[in-house]
């Protein structure tokens, strides 16, 4: 059975991976508090929501299978080797019930709030239901043969592809829109912060181990966090430098602002309101 060799990159391991925990977790709930501030969901892609949910319920069932079945550790340390340690933490299932939790809730505020002329597109609808079919499809294809890495994996690679596409209509939204009014940038900075204190945890756990097997054991982690980082990057740039606030907050448009005023006065039109 593998073990850490080093108590202090131990430490360290842990000490990033909740960190990493925290700062995705909390990083839901700026989105969360503006949508009830402003009792509306303007500005916010459904899309990006509803593929978020697949995301993160495949990403929970990976991490739980991985962390608490037997079964499944036995088939990993099988193909990659009995002294390789399992790459998934603690803190990667506690992320992962959170977020599934905290999404839910927001598709719920978007059932109650102002949603102006939004709807969640048929392409994402059809993105989804294709998803949880082929996923199907693979639990009755482990079943027989027992592969139950195999299918896990299946979860983490559902996970990566739905990373990538999530991020993809809200981009585009804030293109279209010139603005990213509406879109919680807080949740971005903080989401910005997982990944790299997410991609740090992994390369402490093969820096002691002395194995990269970690990064493509858990390819899903390893591209979980790339790709939020690369998404981030570009979200602030639309933010800061592409469509800062003062340039945007002039618009009239009701479908950009919400019907609410995300401002409070005429003589504070220059300042930032997400």
């Amino acid at each position: 059975m593998a073990s850490w060799n080093s108590i202090p990159l131990e430490v360290l391991y842990n000490f990033l991976g909740w960190v990493a925990f925290f700062s995705w977790s909390i990083s839901f709930y700026p989105q969360v508090i503006l949508n009830f501030r402003r009792k509306s969901v303007v500005g916010l892609n459904f899309d990006f929501v509803v593929l978020n949910l697949t995301k993160h319920s495949s990403y929970l069932i990976y991490n739980a299978s991985m962390f608490f079945n037997s079964a499944v550790q036995m088939q990993y340390r099988q193909k990659y080797g009995y002294n390789e340690m399992i790459p998934v933490a603690a803190n990667d299932v506690a992320f992962s019930v959170h977020a599934v939790l905290l999404t839910a809730f927001t598709l719920f505020q978007i059932a109650i709030y102002d949603r102006g002329n939004q709807k969640v597109a048929k392409t994402s609808i059809a993105i989804v239901s294709v998803a949880w079919l082929t996923v199907a499809v693979c639990v009755f294809v482990a079943l027989p043969s027992h592969s139950w890495l195999w299918l896990v994996s299946c979860f983490n690679t559902l996970q990566v592809v739905m990373t990538v596409i999530k991020y993809i209509p809200q981009a585009i939204m804030n293109f279209q829109r010139k603005s990213t009014i509406g879109f919680s940038i807080g949740n971005i900075l903080l989401d910005l912060l997982g990944g790299l204190t997410n991609y740090g945890q992994m390369a402490v756990q093969s820096i002691d181990q002395n194995s990269w097997v970690n990064f493509y054991g858990n390819i899903g982690k390893t591209l979980l966090s790339l790709i939020s980082i690369f998404f981030d990057i570009l979200f602030i740039l639309q933010h800061y430098v592409l469509y800062p606030a003062w340039k945007t907050t002039t618009s009239q448009d009701v479908d950009v602002i919400g019907k609410k005023p995300l401002l409070k006065s005429s003589d504070h039109e220059h300042k930032e309101d997400v």
